[in-house]
């Protein structure tokens, strides 16, 4: 039988991921030290550490892989008219803002694609969060487990 004790602790394994705005790498940090403290004495919190951790790990790999993707397009549109901004001093300051390559559109659908993926982690990770606190296990979709 749980008790609220390991319901509380789970909760902070998924809550915890969110010291990432304070800290840097907040979001591992956080859940291995609850989890590698608590896995001994409940199931519960060993398979929500885990869920946890792993979940933390996919998204860092996600976003490097859409970034290492992402990341040339954009190059690639900064080079392509390299002339954006005429300068010839403060009397004669031209703009010149051509078509838009369509890499740009690419690049940005790609940025579009992670500011989506951003706000489903944080769905994701409240949803586990209150499936602790109601006692369930909760499976975050999308995750590859590293830790079995």
């Amino acid at each position: 039988m749980l008790d609220n004790h390991q319901k509380n602790i789970a909760i902070f394994i998924h809550l915890s991921t969110f010291s990432r705005f304070i800290i840097p790498l907040g979001n591992f940090i956080g859940p291995i030290i609850l989890w590698v403290s608590n896995k001994e004495k409940s199931e519960f919190v060993d398979a929500h550490g885990k869920q946890a951790i792993n979940f933390q790990i996919s998204i860092l790999l996600y976003a490097i892989i859409l970034g290492t993707i992402s990341i040339p397009f954009f190059i690639f549109n900064i080079f392509n008219n390299f002339d954006f901004i005429d300068f010839n001093g403060l009397h004669d300051f031209h703009i010149n803002i051509g078509k838009p390559s369509p890499l740009l559109y690419i690049g940005g659908a790609l940025g579009g694609l992670a500011i989506l993926g951003f706000i489903l982690e944080l769905v994701f990770i409240i949803k586990a969060s209150l499936k602790a606190r109601d006692g369930e296990l909760y499976q975050y979709p999308f995750t590859i487990n590293f830790i079995k």
